[in-house]
């Protein structure tokens, strides 16, 4: 039997607070009606937060934000000992390592979501920005204005450090949101959401901006994408299968990618030092993240001087190589005959597939058919060749001289992502600040009226 564990604050507007019996929020889970009389609950009061919250003014939603930072950093025993707990568990679950990596909260990481609600607290507030105001010939002004989403229902998994960077991104662009994290990273999110709602209470603004969905029952997430009136937005973060099912069943809009199948391709133009430096970071910095590089592309002609010296450095790092058959002849170590599989694999893992391409043609087009459009990459000191693939390869992110490992909305000055998308409506690669909001027309007048 799944149980729901509170995580609400003692001061929280929440309906579910001011329940007489504290025991009433346990064990909720036991039949369908009270599940969905909790999420719809949960629904109506992240929407009558997210009312509150787009009033706010940014100086508020800054406040809060540093509140919550300067609370994690005060509590950072409470966050590695609830980290803890969640990885024991995920050991005698079984999880692989890729999975626990995701799950770690280290020094570093919590470093990064202290830094990160810093960085969103510097940004511009895009709520209320007004642009594109013209005279038209009647003399009214008409023009966008930059506003909420309203509530964004994000379900992630492992991942701990995705509570505080969506609950930051929401608060900065005046969404209410509700996050579902995986039971695998249960007590690291509570604890996480533990300071969030003390710097939301500390401002004054309604803890129920933020609410973390508290059961394991994976039944919330059909509540969650089947609830239009209540959530405007669903933003997953998870396995393909998960966001598969996500797509399938929402009857709200999705903001996703499936895949992170990102190729870096050396053209025979690249500087040997960069090409090496690129490839080996772009696949070993990390494995178990969507932007690590999953295929690599060697131009023919550089191929025989380039292949055997990476392929050395990737075997004494562990990974394991899976080539075409040109690169199995030019790779004397250990390397393994790709499939047609390989070429469309999202490995996650220290796997890499290795193709040799004839030219810049021929590397556009592998990329074209294969790639999931999140991220791809060329080395090349060619300007013209690095312009045809900016414009040619049709990806979310796409790069030159540099690592796929960059395609992450820190790195990219956002403060933090929420999310990458590779769909091409709304918001296109790492989802930040301006991706959370919508714009609606504004008409200024002086009594006009239509003739």
């Amino acid at each position: 039997m799944q149980q729901f564990v509170s995580i609400l604050t003692p001061n929280s507007t929440s309906i579910y607070s001011q329940q007489k019996n504290p025991a009433d929020r346990i064990n909720m889970s036991e039949t369908v009606s009270d599940l969905t009389s909790y999420m719809r609950e949960v629904g109506t009061n992240a929407r009558a937060a997210s009312r509150l919250l787009a009033r706010a003014g940014c100086g508020e939603k800054n406040a809060a934000l540093n509140a919550i930072a300067d609370d994690l950093d005060r509590n950072r025993i409470a966050l590695a000992i609830a980290n803890k707990k969640d990885l024991k568990a995920g050991v005698a679950k079984g999880l692989d390592s890729a999975l626990l990596d995701r799950l770690e909260l280290t020094p570093v990481r919590i470093d990064s979501m202290v830094e990160g609600m810093r960085q969103i607290v510097a940004l511009p507030d895009p709520v209320g920005s007004i642009f594109d105001m013209k005279y038209q010939p009647s003399g009214i002004q008409v023009g966008r204005m930059r506003v909420p989403l309203g509530v964004v229902g994000i379900i992630y998994e492992s991942r701990p450090n995705v509570t505080a960077d969506a609950a930051a991104l929401c608060l900065k662009s005046g969404n209410a949101t509700l996050l579902r994290g995986g039971s695998e990273a249960f007590h690291s999110n509570h604890a996480i959401a533990e300071s969030i709602h003390t710097g939301l209470k500390r401002v004054g603004l309604p803890p129920d901006a933020v609410q973390v969905i508290a059961t394991t029952d994976r039944a919330a997430v059909g509540h969650m994408v089947s609830m239009p009136e209540f959530v405007d937005v669903i933003i997953p973060r998870g396995g393909k299968s998960l966001i598969e099912r996500i797509s399938r069943e929402a009857r709200v809009p999705v903001i996703k990618h499936l895949d992170g199948i990102c190729h870096v391709y050396i053209d025979e133009q690249a500087d040997p030092v960069k090409a090496f430096d690129i490839a080996i970071n772009a696949k070993t910095q990390r494995y178990g993240t969507c932007n690590t590089m999953e295929t690599l592309l060697v131009a023919e002609s550089i191929a025989p001087k380039m292949l055997p010296r990476l392929a050395t450095t990737y075997l004494q790092k562990g990974v394991e190589l899976r080539g075409c058959p040109r690169s199995c002849e030019l790779i004397e170590e250990e390397i393994k005959p790709a499939t047609e599989e390989d070429w469309d694999s999202e490995y996650l893992a220290p796997i890499l597939s290795i193709r040799v391409v004839a030219g810049l043609d021929e590397a556009i087009e592998h990329i074209n058919r294969h790639s999931s459009q999140h991220t791809d990459s060329i080395v090349t000191e060619n300007y013209t060749r690095a312009r045809r693939f900016l414009t040619e390869v049709d990806s979310s992110s796409v790069m030159v001289n540099t690592s796929t490992r960059f395609a992450d909305g820190f790195e990219y000055g956002l403060g933090a992502e929420i999310g990458i998308s590779t769909d091409k409506f709304h918001a296109r690669g790492p989802v930040g600040l301006e991706g959370l909001t919508s714009v609606k027309f504004i008409v200024l007048g002086d009594g006009h009226v239509r003739k």
